[in-house]
């Protein structure tokens, strides 16, 4: 009996590891990385196994940790919201292209703000997470907000403790809008930050801004609306305080230049425009060239190719941005070029 119970425990333990497709067999697609896009791709891969029977198991484990897995081919695609750039593709054999676009938004909890209320810029959230800022009624947050009461409470700043593209976004953004940021603490999916405690994926950093009094943090939009979290206006590039919207997210997409950057890398943060939110993202799928299992590679591109005809009502339904028509012809022309079987034959 207590054999059987330790098989049960460490089946259910199994089981809980798997972020989506319960019912996941040796057939089913593997991912792994961003969790900035998991709600989208789950809702998707339920809407795909339903349509055709074909399952994905996605683990919602940061970018950086789908970054390496793809690296080390123990799955069939990798995810991450931080391009990798033409070199390192070409080092590792790999092919990038966008699969959905989002923002990413500052949330806080303070006694007696309303969701939307607050108003923040770069360079003063920048200071907070330099822990120059240390209390909610800093004269340079109640300047930008004459009329709000904030409280003389200690500011506890909330981060990602994992390799994250969302961190990535919100790093860039600060970097772009304010120099000390940029030198002290810099851009990219995993830093050291100064102050703060951390969460593991989107989901730790809502947990942790839930639990603790006077915190901010930043995650993806569909997270802080699922959890009814209080988000924060946000000052952009041509000086106006905007609401986390997807037209605003489309906004900062629409002047992409996407053909001229070489793996799709681009980077969406702090966008000229007025309209355009300051931390609006792209989330990328990486895939080797060369597909040695070729049956898997072209399911994955199914899906996608799927979703990207199928899944604009569910994205937008989410909060994300489906990618325009003329994106998505450039991304099938990209699987055309460069997604091959052992053989050197076009998978797509």
């Amino acid at each position: 009996m207590r054999l059987k119970q330790m098989i049960s425990s460490l089946m259910v333990g199994a089981a809980a590891v798997m972020a989506f497709s319960s019912a996941a067999t040796a057939a089913d697609m593997t991912g792994a990385g961003a969790t900035f896009p998991y709600p989208i791709y789950a809702k998707w891969a339920e809407t795909y196994k339903a349509s055709t029977g074909n399952g994905l198991n996605y683990q919602s484990v940061g970018s950086g940790a789908g970054i390496k897995q793809i690296k080390a081919k123990t799955v069939d695609f990798g995810a991450s919201d931080m391009p990798l750039a033409a070199e390192e593709l070409d080092k590792e054999g790999l092919t990038q292209f966008p699969a959905i676009m989002g923002g990413v938004v500052t949330v806080v909890n303070i006694d007696g703000v309303n969701p939307g209320q607050l108003k923040l810029t770069g360079p003063v959230v920048a200071d907070i997470y330099l822990g120059k800022i240390t209390k909610w009624n800093d004269q340079a947050i109640t300047a930008l907000n004459p009329g709000v009461k904030l409280p003389a409470d200690e500011i506890t700043v909330v981060h990602r403790a994992d390799g994250s593209g969302t961190s990535f976004l919100f790093t860039d953004f600060l970097s772009k809008t304010n120099a000390e940021f940029k030198t002290k603490i810099g851009a990219s999916t995993a830093v050291k930050w100064i102050v703060g405690v951390g969460g593991k994926g989107n989901e730790g950093v809502a947990a942790n801004v839930q639990r603790i009094k006077g915190s901010i943090g930043y995650v993806e939009w569909a997270y802080a609306k699922k959890n009814k979290m209080t988000h924060t206006q946000l000052k952009n590039k041509d000086g106006n305080f905007l609401q986390p919207d997807d037209e605003f997210f489309k906004a900062a997409a629409s002047n992409a230049e996407w053909t001229k950057t070489p793996g799709f890398g681009v980077v969406l943060t702090d966008q000229a425009g007025k309209n355009s939110w300051p931390i609006t993202g792209v989330s990328f799928i990486l895939m080797h060239k060369v597909q040695a299992d070729a049956a898997k590679g072209k399911e994955v591109v199914k899906f996608f190719d799927w979703a990207f005809k199928n899944g604009g009502a569910a994205a937008t339904e989410l909060d994300y941005v489906p990618l325009p028509a003329n994106v998505v012809k450039l991304v099938q022309d990209s699987w055309k070029a460069n997604l091959k079987d052992a053989a050197g034959k076009a998978i797509y």
